[in-house]
């Protein structure tokens, strides 16, 4: 969704990259073009202009040139004002000293509300809570079934009664106090426009229940109509936060950006994809770093660890012990693939990462598809092809290509690319392209032993991820683009290139 305004904003800091040393009228020509760069990405007006105001006076304020980079401290500056306009921080959610918890959807139809409501149950599962999704939308058809078919993926009991909507809420509560559940959640009805038969009815339901929380499900798709529908239903029922959905779309995204400051009360949560584990925590710092090419590893490591409970988790963390150590197999790139799957496909990752490694990928010419052939030819081999690629001959890359429905040179190729891998990561291990001395056969090197506490692999296993995938964001912390005087890294090899 923000690709186009990554870009543009990407754009603008390259050309102030290559003036080296800025003045203030360079400083005023770049907030020009930031300022099209966010109208353009149909963020409301309003929150331009006062966005471009606060970047203008830090940044002239700021002595710049005698920052070691003042390109850099532009950076900085926008992102922090980026962060401030999205929310600041992420919005912790506190429960009920006495359950149970109520929340209420509420928004316009086609924005997402029941899928939102079944996603948010998962949510508060997943922190160990017992939800109860209530079925008030009694006016769109088949409403109820669909929130039941969606409830049942997340192992959630739904209450509703074909009487009233407000009905059906008090009763929902009653039910849920009954059964010990310590979270409600209540998902009404929507309408096409914002109209005062909306209003009304969600405002009746919210005095029979009484919600700690009053959540606006918008759709992160129609742009600038979000500040209206946000503003009219904050100043109706006084909303505590907003669930934005489809923020896997094409749009220009400027909703994310507009809604926090036009309407005044923050984003929640996020849904970005179809599946009802397509859901998380809206995070205000790490957008913007998506925003500005930053990259957001911390989700895909989040995302990562969450992908894997108990015995997978142990299985995952060795597989990535081996590769991470250059002793990996077939076996091991075939089930890394399959992973990467889990966390949303190659799109979802290379989404996640700083603009320079993704545009590496890109330009490599990685894509699902050439994935899916890599996997093809390598489930043509047989387990010993697998473990011992240099078996493979001429005789036998025929036939994996056969089975595969490829080329023997795309074969030969993967195999060409694995070994290459296997010895890159060999060789960047602590020591790993350093010659042993004499007598020193049969030792391990000082320092290379691991003592792993029991239990203790996945977390090992998501401290390892973090720890290598920040070295991709460089040592101040994210800072968008290469150091000064540093070399680009090489780029990637993949079958096919």
């Amino acid at each position: 969704m923000f690709e186009a305004l990554s870009g543009n904003l990407n754009a603008v800091f390259d050309r102030l990259r290559r003036k080296g040393r800025l003045r203030p009228e360079d400083i005023t020509e770049a907030l020009g073009e930031i300022r099209r760069a966010l109208l353009a990405a149909d963020v409301a007006t309003g929150v331009v202009a006062e966005f471009q105001d606060r970047v203008r006076s830090q940044a002239l304020a700021a002595d710049l040139n005698r920052a070691l980079n003042p390109t850099q401290q532009v950076v900085r500056i926008v992102h922090a004002e980026l962060v401030r306009s999205l929310g600041g921080e992420a919005m912790s959610i506190s429960f009920a000293p006495r359950p149970p918890t109520v929340v209420l959807l509420a928004g316009l139809q086609g924005s997402g509300k029941t899928t939102a409501a079944a996603k948010l149950a998962r949510w508060f599962r997943s922190q160990g809570r017992s939800p109860l999704l209530v079925g008030a939308d009694l006016s769109r058809p088949a409403a109820v079934e669909q929130l039941r078919v969606l409830a049942a993926e997340v192992s959630v009991p739904v209450f509703s009664e074909a009487t009233d909507p407000v009905a059906v809420s008090a009763a929902g509560l009653a039910e849920a106090r009954r059964l010990g559940r310590d979270v409600l959640i209540c998902d009404t009805a929507g309408r096409q426009v914002v109209d005062e038969a909306l209003m009304a009815e969600v405002r009746a339901i919210g005095q029979a229940i009484q919600p700690h929380y009053t959540f606006l499900v918008l759709d992160a798709m129609v742009g600038q109509e979000a500040v209206r529908v946000g503003q009219r239903f904050h100043e109706a029922v006084g909303l505590d936060a907003v669930i934005l959905t489809k923020l896997d779309g094409d749009a220009r995204g400027g909703a994310a950006l507009s809604v926090r400051a036009a309407v005044g009360c923050p984003v929640a949560f996020a849904s970005t994809g179809e599946r009802v584990g397509d859901f998380e925590r809206f995070h205000p710092d790490r957008l913007a770093g998506r925003i500005l090419g930053m990259g957001d590893l911390l989700s895909l490591a989040e995302k990562a660890e969450a992908a894997y409970e108990g015995h997978q988790a142990a299985e995952a963390a060795g597989a990535a012990e081996r590769v991470l150590a250059g002793d990996f197999t077939l076996d091991d790139f075939l089930e890394q693939m399959r992973q990467m799957r889990k966390l949303g496909g190659l799109g979802d990752v290379l989404a996640h990462l700083p603009s320079e490694q993704a545009t590496q990928a890109t330009e490599a010419g990685v894509d699902e598809r050439r994935l899916g052939r890599m996997e093809a030819i390598i489930c043509s081999m047989t387990p010993g092809e697998r473990a011992q690629p240099a078996i493979i001959d001429g005789s036998r890359r025929r036939r994996i290509a056969a089975g595969s429905g490829t080329t023997t040179a795309e074969v030969g190729e993967l195999l060409r690319n694995f070994s290459a891998a296997r010895k890159m990561m060999r060789n960047a291990r602590p020591g790993g392209g350093r010659r042993r001395s004499k007598g020193s056969k049969g030792r391990k090197p000082r320092g290379s032993g691991r003592v792993t506490p029991a239990g203790g692999a996945r977390n090992r296993s998501a401290a390892d991820l973090l720890e290598r995938l920040e070295g991709l964001e460089g040592s101040d912390g994210g800072a968008a683009g290469p150091a000064p005087g540093s070399q680009p890294p090489g780029p990637l090899s993949w079958p096919g290139r």
